[in-house]
């Protein structure tokens, strides 16, 4: 026995709710995290010089384990900032930079 009903949409109804559950493109939070990336990797080199490649010798895994991390920091701030690019490039290259701030002064210390 079915207990159920037949419930007619009408097509202005069933493109509503469709458009109403699209999440936000990913793909430009995901660009920012990777360039947040590069320039937190240039600030060692900016401010030390090339003496900062004899320290990422021996630490580089720690620094490539943080660019996957980046990336998704870029898209869940994208999609929580509703997809508004400069906000999300502002918000991303500020926190990028303060994680690899403090991992490069937790190795240095």
């Amino acid at each position: 026995m079915r207990n159920s009903q037949n419930i007619t949409l009408s097509r202005s109804e069933s493109l509503s709710t469709t458009t109403a559950d699209e999440t936000t493109w990913s793909l430009p939070g995901a660009v920012v995290g990777f360039v947040a990336w590069l320039v937190a990797l240039a600030i060692p080199f900016m401010i030390y010089g090339p003496n900062t490649l004899f320290f990422f010798l021996y630490t580089w895994p720690f620094f490539l384990a943080l660019m996957p991390v980046s990336v998704v920091v870029g898209i869940a701030l994208h999609s929580l900032l509703d997809g508004k690019l400069l906000y999300s490039s502002v918000a991303t290259l500020l926190t990028v930079i303060a994680m690899f701030g403090v991992l490069f002064m937790w190795l240095l210390g």
